[in-house]
């Protein structure tokens, strides 16, 4: 193939590479269509990639037989060089073909089957995704998840296969509705489920805030965050952390929500996280949460009565990354501003937080860490500039 000269107009203008099956856009370019999928469904874009113009939302990808027939006809020809021939693609999957398979599935014997045919469509390519969205899968899967008549194992199939469709923004927000009836559902389902359901429930709520508007994410219950902590403290998953502190990160700062996490357990579960937890990028957003939930009286509260709150929130300075060193110094500045009680200030000393601190002066950390820092030493330095409990060689280092 490297030596031999492949007409232009058939290679794919995204991949440069020879066409398998080629189809073309409403701006009358023709691509591959694995290529032109991948461009449109997983990256999200709405133009067309070599003229620029924007295409519509539910953008039709026309077969183009004669150009494939074309390649097809050429590989033959040059098959004494070692091209192959590329075989005709199967046509994908029409609107009709799906609502038959989801009228069919409404017979309760028939449901198991037709769940397992919908998630081989959903995994052939993107173009069959959203040929599913189009036909009402998305309102049928949604409905099996929310039944409490159908049987487990049914209701988590039809859930891994609502999060494996990369649902758009509209069937996103259709899904939060306005009552907010589905994330009812799927809170029973994080509740009741098995780890698989619970997983991909997380997950699809991760999806399901982005698109959500303020309101939607204020009036959520304090049951919401419950189960979010619970899956953070059972460690279901890697993927299934990183949503939920991603939810945390996300819905905390809005309403009371701070509150409602820290009711849910937040505070104490991230510490007992932070204390087994080395990996940086899980780290920084545990200490992100923990920041966010400190910015309210009830959430400074919860780190100074666990036992090992200040402490292991001192020891990620200068641990892990500048990020996470950032996040535990603005920790520590909104309890010594807010919450410094004489006991606090002197447990800060006494667990070597403040020796932490001055030890940041004498080492390579950003300035907006050091200035916090700064701000904590002056706030208490009647109590811990001349402590004995401060290391001669940082005493030095105590601002002025």
């Amino acid at each position: 193939m490297d030596e031999i000269d492949v007409p232009p107009f058939f290679l794919c203008p995204i991949s440069l590479e020879l066409m398998k099956d080629p189809v073309t856009v409403s701006t009358g370019i023709t691509y591959d269509r694995e290529s032109i999928e991948k461009w449109l469904f997983s990256r999200k874009n709405n133009t067309c990639p070599a003229t620029k113009q924007a295409l519509p939302n539910d953008c039709d990808l026309t077969p183009n037989h004669t150009l494939r027939r074309l390649i097809q006809s050429w590989c033959t020809m040059n098959a004494s060089h070692g091209v192959e021939r590329i075989p005709t693609p199967k046509p994908p999957i029409s609107k009709t073909q799906i609502a038959n398979l989801l009228n069919d599935a409404k017979s309760p014997h028939l449901n198991s089957k037709c769940l397992q045919k919908l998630r081989s469509i959903a995994s052939e390519s993107a173009a069959n995704k959203r040929c599913m969205e189009a036909a009402g899968a998305v309102e049928f899967l949604a409905s099996i998840v929310s039944s409490t008549t159908v049987e487990e194992a049914s209701s988590a199939d039809a859930l891994s296969i609502l999060y494996s469709l990369q649902l758009s923004e509209a069937a996103l927000k259709n899904l939060i509705g306005k009552n907010g009836e589905f994330i009812k559902s799927l809170i029973r389902v994080m509740q009741r489920g098995s780890y698989e359901s619970r997983a991909y429930s997380i997950l699809l709520l991760k999806s399901m805030m982005a698109v959500a508007d303020p309101m939607q994410m204020i009036r959520l219950e304090t049951e919401f965050f419950v189960e979010i902590v619970q899956v953070l403290h059972d460690q279901i998953s890697q993927q299934a952390s990183s949503a939920a502190l991603k939810l945390l990160i996300q819905l905390s700062p809005w309403g009371r929500n701070r509150i409602k996490a820290v009711n849910g357990g937040a505070v104490s579960v991230l510490i007992g996280l932070l204390l087994d937890s080395s990996e940086r990028r899980a780290c920084e957003m545990m200490l992100m949460v923990v920041d966010i939930l400190c910015g309210c009286a009830e959430g400074r509260a919860e780190l100074l009565e666990h036992a090992a709150g200040l402490a292991i929130v001192s020891k990620k300075i200068m641990r892990v990354s500048q990020v996470a060193t950032d996040k535990a110094v603005r920790i520590l500045l909104s309890v010594s501003k807010f919450s410094a009680t004489p006991a606090v200030v002197q447990e800060m000393l006494q667990l070597g937080v403040v020796a932490k601190l001055c030890l940041m002066f004498q080492m390579d950390c950003e300035n907006k860490a050091k200035e916090k820092a700064r701000e904590i030493l002056k706030l208490h330095a009647r109590a811990w500039r001349n402590s004995s409990c401060i290391p001669k060689n940082l005493l030095s280092s105590y601002p002025s």
